[in-house]
């Protein structure tokens, strides 16, 4: 089965998340025909919902989903992939906080998840910029997204840098940036316009529980990104990427792939 896709209501004229956008959008990988960090996908899916102030039904409980995923995702024969799960509110009731959610799923089938992918070229996109509150760190629908995503590929580029309205880093189409200087990895903070993300919240976890990098929370300049000797970025939709040019900079990924390595066997 080349694609597998799911939806919990069919009711598909009641759907908010085309009719208004009203959706929030997590991800969760599979392995090895196997789910891994569904506990931290989870939580994270039920804290999106909760900021978009949806009505989150009792049945949706971990071990639903799991079971959910088992039946409809692992039994059709996907070794290594990112399942895209969008929840979504219908209008089905007044006031909007008490109208049911429903959800949709699709897997991309993939290489290891946890495997660099590519190594990518980059820049600064300074028309646009993302914003910097709460709503900022989780999948909602962004114009700013589609407009960068239409941009990067007009410029030959796979990605670009956002900045917030202080300019100074928030984070990429896709997900996050992670810099590297010496032994430090600096990342954005989640109050600069970053994503939460499970994938790179693990990796950093990783890193410092074994003593590999100083993991620093960072407010960063544009600058900054000239500055770093290697950059990794880490996407919940996409995967792992090396960077290896921002404009005429270009970047080693030595360390990075180690490092990386290094996690993977982890899961082992």
């Amino acid at each position: 089965m080349n694609t597998v896709s799911y939806f919990s209501d069919d009711t598909t004229i009641q759907n908010r998340a085309f009719l208004a956008g009203d959706s929030v959008k997590v991800f969760f990988f599979v392995r090895n025909s196997q789910l891994i960090m569904d506990e931290e996908c989870y939580f994270f899916l039920m804290a999106s919902m909760r900021k978009l102030r949806m009505q989150i039904s009792l049945t949706y409980t971990l071990e639903f989903f799991r079971d959910l995923f088992q039946k409809e995702v692992l039994a059709h024969d996907v070794r290594n992939g990112i399942i895209h799960l969008m929840a979504y509110r219908n209008s089905d009731v007044r006031p909007l906080e008490k109208a049911a959610v429903a959800f949709y799923f699709k897997v991309e089938k993939t290489e290891d998840v946890l495997k660099i992918r590519s190594s990518i070229e980059v820049d600064l996109i300074k028309e646009v910029n993302v914003n910097r509150n709460f709503l900022s760190s989780i999948r909602t629908p962004s114009a700013e997204n589609i407009y960068a995503e239409i941009y990067a590929a007009e410029n030959e580029l796979d990605d670009v840098i956002f900045l917030n309205p202080e300019k100074r880093i928030a984070r990429s189409i896709y997900g996050n940036y992670l810099f590297l200087e010496g032994n430090i990895i600096k990342i954005p903070k989640q109050s600069e316009g970053a994503y939460i993300s499970p994938l790179m919240e693990n990796f950093v976890t990783f890193l410092h529980k074994n003593a590999l990098a100083e993991i620093q929370e960072s407010e960063m300049i544009a600058f900054e990104s000239q500055k770093a000797e290697e950059i990794l970025m880490i996407s919940d939709e996409k995967g792992i990427f090396t960077v290896r040019q921002i404009r005429k900079k270009t970047f080693d990924n030595t360390t990075f792939t180690d490092l990386v390595a290094k996690w993977r066997a982890s899961f082992l």
